[in-house]
């Protein structure tokens, strides 16, 4: 299984890519592409945090139109 690096103080720290793949396509309709944030040959940017898989994929249970809006009511709803 290929993993994705993940931001957190403890495990787990590594992410499935196919769960990183649909958390940046959210990330990306919202902040535009960053490869870095996917490309280990760009070394990475330490991955997505916890609070932002969260977030992201929470958001992508709804349509497209509605993701920005959905990921910011998601991480207004979480403490820091």
């Amino acid at each position: 299984m290929v993993v994705h690096p993940m931001q957190a103080d403890r495990p787990p720290k590594e992410l499935p890519e196919s769960v990183a793949l649909l958390a940046y396509e959210v990330y990306c309709a919202i902040h535009g592409s960053q490869p870095a944030m996917i490309d280990a040959t760009r070394g990475y940017r330490g991955g997505f945090s916890i609070r932002e898989v969260i977030a992201f994929l929470y958001a992508r249970s709804f349509p497209r139109a509605e993701w920005e809006r959905r990921a910011d009511e998601a991480f207004a709803g979480m403490k820091p």
